[in-house]
């Protein structure tokens, strides 16, 4: 229904307070039910998904993403690919809203015997996923394969990929960035969450990625740079008209765990489910934010 309600906004950056209000409280909702899922499970990485739920929101619920969950099939489908798959659970609790499958099958992520598939990372079986992803790197080069094949299909549909910035350390994300800037795929946009928190470390202790405008820009990419947790910013930036022969990365900055004091900015929070103690101290400090 969501997907529906908001797809009269697409294109439209004179957004309303109101319009921008609502993205913001299904944000909001989602981080919760994120942190339950994982809870549940007793395993899952609570960092990276809280990151990108305002990116997910928007490109979802924002009339963004061209998509019907009655039809996932559909050819001229938007395709949207996580490619930091280890944030299963925010693609899941977001396709869940979407009408995709029933809220109440989230109690089975990561469990054996799941009808949807709903593991660790995602599965092309379940509705709503394009490809299996969480083997870094691969996510763009698979974008791109799928943006050409628009053109040969000759079919209008835009692909949509959400990188994590560790994963761009990654050399086959810098060998698809090459390819799409040389068959000017401008129906592929990138998002990188930039949380710049790895699974062990800071990501520029590891090996630093920036300065990211200037190698997207060598890259021959249409750059943006945004507050990844402003939706208004995000919005605005994703409903700009695609580029006449560019692909677009928009790099998106963020705060790991975001939502929840305890957990941002923190690595030991990237791949550990909370304990009730911890839920329970997370949920009261969502609720009380505003909505």
């Amino acid at each position: 229904i969501l997907s529906f309600f908001f797809i009269f906004y697409m294109g439209n950056t004179n957004l309303t307070e109101v319009d921008i209000s609502e993205l913001e409280k299904i944000a909001k909702e989602l981080r919760k039910k994120i942190l339950k899922v994982i809870f549940q499970a007793g395993s899952g990485h609570p960092g990276g998904s809280l990151s990108a739920t305002d990116l997910l929101t928007a490109i979802y619920f924002g009339g963004i993403l061209r998509y019907d969950p009655h039809n996932p099939s559909d050819p001229n489908r938007d395709r949207f690919i996580l490619s930091k798959g280890h944030a299963s659970a925010l693609i899941y609790c977001v396709l869940s809203r979407a009408g995709y499958f029933p809220e109440e099958e989230l109690r089975k992520y990561r469990k054996i015997g799941s009808e949807l598939f709903l593991s660790g990372h995602p599965h092309p079986k379940t509705p709503g996923i394009e490809i299996a992803s969480g083997s870094l790197g691969q996510g763009l080069s698979v974008g791109h394969g799928i943006a050409l094949g628009a053109c040969v299909d000759k079919l209008d549909y835009n692909v949509y990929v959400v990188l994590g910035d560790g994963e761009i350390q990654e050399g086959q994300i810098w060998e698809a960035a090459m390819s799409a800037s040389k068959f000017n795929s401008n129906n592929l946009i990138a998002i990188v969450d930039n949380n710049k928190v790895a699974q062990d470390n800071m990501t520029e202790d590891l090996k630093s990625i920036e300065p990211l405008e200037d190698k997207w820009n060598s890259f021959g990419w249409d750059v943006h740079r945004i507050d990844g947790h402003n939706m208004r910013d995000i919005m605005n930036t994703l409903s700009l008209p695609i580029h006449s022969n560019k692909p677009r990365v928009i790099i998106a900055d963020t705060i790991k765990g975001k939502g929840v004091s305890f957990m941002e900015g923190d690595k030991s929070w990237h791949g550990v489910a909370p304990n009730e103690e911890d839920f329970n101290r997370a949920l009261e400090e969502l609720e009380r934010q505003n909505d």
